[in-house]
């Protein structure tokens, strides 16, 4: 194959990775993409997207088998799902948006090339595809090569022991499930498999799951965890395997075998860096991590890191930022990183959004603050859908009101993210958001009194 040469180079077709090579496309860069896999990376195909649908189909399942509880008066036969058809479908989605991705990439003049890439030195990269080995030179190279699961030590992938890629292909739903790692990957899957009639159990580590939020934010959560039937065991550690059992012991010393058919292993994620040859660089690391300044440039002039290679926050929508960052720097834009902050969301039931600083960290930082909070069991909204569960809680602080977090716990809340990111990037302060008209009725409301509250001006609790 013919060796080639462009002004930027992105190894990776991840969120991050092709947000990158299609805008510096747009702005004329001439940009070449290398992917091992499909476009989309590990979001598109084993992650975000494939989770989130088969959370939908769970939650549908789940609500039809419970109507007989409801109180609105429907009554409907015992459903059964043919789970061979719904992870059809949801290969469909997953499908449709790799085909989606490749058409953006050759409509905006990026070059997608299919191959597993490896430095040469700084500018220069081989690529073993398909069609043989290809050298390819680039004036700047931007590293996007995501993260994969890590695996314990001990218990490797393979056979009953599954990473979330491999949940996410299962091809029927297991009857025993036990779920290592109480973060929200683990509680993704093991709620949406419980719904889906696993008898799911949770191990985890730290004294309670999901550890980055406080507890005020968790509680709702571990509470329809129990509805559910899934156990969580705390302050529990795997320890081992055989077949069909999970070994675990307690913090104090008190071993216990688990049932379970499969074996998700939840405990995080590792960067893939393994096999692009960073030891031709001239690269500093954090631990396992590629060290980058504001504007995601490395320590090799030339050579930039974007996505989950770079560390927390390991999310799809920091890696699409930063991309879009770097191909304007590489146009000659002026560009650096100066995000306030980045939402998490988590897909748990209800669902967690965090956007800033909470009460705790604004206290450990030594700014003065003012909390409200608002329960959505006070909206009319979250009333006439069931889902009277959770709250929107905004910290400000004292002084001037300024909007430093806003947090939120509740069924549909990630559909307000946009709302908290906004108010937060925008500067905004208390009496902006409590001035401002929410259509009622709507969930959206509760940002609104949360704010009224904090300025002692509560109207609906």
């Amino acid at each position: 194959m013919a060796d080639l040469s462009c002004r930027l180079l992105v190894i990776g077709a991840g969120p991050g990775g092709y947000v990158c090579a299609i805008r510096a496309a747009q702005l004329g860069v001439e940009t070449i993409v290398v992917e091992a896999e499909k476009p989309g990376g590990t979001c598109l195909n084993v992650g975000c997207i494939p989770s989130k649908a088969l959370i939908h189909a769970a939650d549908e399942f789940h609500r039809i088998a419970s109507l007989g509880d409801s109180p609105l008066g429907i009554v409907s036969a015992q459903p059964t799902i043919n789970f061979a058809k719904t992870v059809e479908w949801k290969d469909g989605i997953v499908n449709r948006l790799n085909t989606g991705v490749a058409e953006l990439l050759k409509k905006s003049n990026a070059r997608l090339i299919s191959g597993s890439a490896r430095f040469l030195d700084g500018k220069r990269v081989e690529v073993n595809g398909p069609g043989g080995v290809q050298i390819i030179s680039a004036e700047a190279i931007v590293i996007a090569t995501g993260s994969k699961p890590s695996e314990l030590d001990g218990m490797p992938f393979g056979g009953d022991v599954i990473s979330s890629t491999d949940a996410l292909a299962l091809a029927e739903v297991p009857k025993r499930l036990a779920v290592v790692g109480g973060g929200y990957i683990g509680l993704e899957i093991g709620t949406a498999m419980a719904k889906l009639g696993a008898k799911v159990t949770v191990i985890e580590f730290g004294e309670k799951i999901l550890p980055q939020y406080d507890k005020d934010i968790t509680q709702p959560v571990a509470k329809h965890l129990q509805q559910l039937g899934v156990e969580v065991m705390t302050r529990t550690a795997a320890k081992g395997h055989k077949a069909g059992t999970l070994l675990v012991e307690s913090a104090d010393g008190r071993k216990t075998e688990i049932p379970a058919d499969k074996i998700l292993v939840a405990v995080g994620r590792t960067p893939r860096t393994d096999r692009v040859g960073l030891a031709e660089l001239s690269l500093t690391l954090q631990g396992p991590f590629i060290e980058i300044d504001d504007k995601c440039q490395t320590f090799m002039r030339g050579v930039y890191a974007i996505g989950d290679v770079t560390g927390d926050a390991m999310l799809a929508h920091r890696a699409m930022a930063q991309g879009e960052m770097v191909a304007e720097l590489v146009a000659g834009r002026s560009r650096v990183w100066d995000k306030r902050c980045i939402p998490a969301v988590c897909f748990t039931d209800p669902e967690i959004v965090d956007y800033g600083l909470s009460p705790l960290s604004a206290e450990q930082q030594g700014i003065d603050v003012v909390t409200g909070q608002f329960p959505f069991k006070a909206n009319g909204r979250a009333m006439t859908m069931e889902n009277e569960s959770g709250f929107v809680r905004v910290v400000a602080r004292a002084d001037n009101h300024l909007v430093l977090g806003i947090q939120a716990v509740g069924a549909g809340v990630s559909e307000l993210s946009a709302a908290f990111a906004l108010a937060v990037e925008m500067g905004a302060r208390l009496e902006d958001i409590a001035g401002t008209i929410h259509a009622h009725p709507t969930q959206s409301e509760g940002l609104q009194e949360a704010c009224m509250k904090a300025l002692g001006q509560a109207l609906h609790i």
